[in-house]
């Protein structure tokens, strides 16, 4: 009998939770039965949505870059909920600048650059070299599995449009330390896959022109439509309950590359 996993009775720590991708992940698994803390900022609609989700689901205010923020995050999930098998890396940000703007003699700002570095490599390699310390503690089930992580790229990993330099570096480098760190952690039984999504319907692109969200819509091959968050979600439970896939980037992207 295959050892499919079952998402029913996991304890998952969601980044970014709170809007967009990450809150569709956090109301998918406890839907299905798991536990969810949200990791989101301070500001955010973490606290409302935890409230909301009920007693399966628990808020912890943090900054992705803070060792002592995502550590109290990790402490949190074993508090309330007794362990952590699944973390959900959905925290991001992005900016839009050319390399050098010829027209303004201006180059991209470098501190832009480091930020977009920061957040987006930085605080996923921090959530998980903090959060596989706890799920090294599971006990392992009989295929020795213990935990998974599931990060998210972005298809810029691959086509990066103009102005999209930082972003693209950014993802480009969460899908190269997949493999990796998959290797690193394969003896514990912890997994590691990213996804790397096309064009969502996210608070990212809701706020962007009609015109312009009907006009990205359509560069999509099939299903000629944005991506439902709800749709990202469903791709994290399967991955989280399928013990094969590891050290894989997965494009969910209705066949769509960008163009420059």
């Amino acid at each position: 009998m295959a050892n499919i996993r079952c998402v029913k009775g996991m304890v998952g720590l969601v980044t970014g939770g709170s809007s967009g991708l990450g809150r569709a992940t956090v109301e998918r698994l406890v839907q299905n039965g798991a536990s969810a803390v949200i990791l989101d900022l301070p500001s955010s609609d973490g606290a409302a949505l935890a409230e909301k989700l009920g007693e399966r689901c628990a808020f912890a205010p943090a900054d992705v870059t803070s060792e002592a923020d995502v550590q109290s995050a990790v402490s949190l999930a074993r508090e309330k909920f007794g362990k952590l098998d699944l973390a959900v890396n959905c925290a991001g940000i992005a900016v839009a600048f050319k390399t050098y703007n010829f027209k303004k003699d201006l180059p991209h700002s470098l501190e832009d650059f480091q930020r977009v570095i920061n957040v987006n490599i930085a605080g996923t390699f921090n959530v998980i070299r903090l959060a596989v310390g706890e799920m090294g503690k599971n006990e392992p089930d009989a295929d020795g599995h213990r935990g998974c992580i599931i990060n998210t790229a972005s298809v810029a990993a691959f086509d990066g449009q103009v102005g999209q330099a930082a972003y693209s570096a950014s993802k480009g480098g969460i899908v190269g330390m997949t493999l990796p760190i998959a290797r690193d952690l394969a003896p514990m039984g912890i997994r590691v896959v990213t996804i790397a999504p096309g064009l969502f319907s996210t608070p990212l692109l809701a706020g962007l022109p009609e015109k312009v969200r009907s006009f990205l819509a359509r560069q999509v091959p099939f299903p000629s439509r944005l991506g439902d968050p709800a749709e990202f979600a469903h791709l994290v439970t399967s991955l989280a309950e399928n013990p094969m896939i590891n050290g894989e980037v997965i494009r969910l992207d209705g066949a769509i590359r960008m163009q420059p």
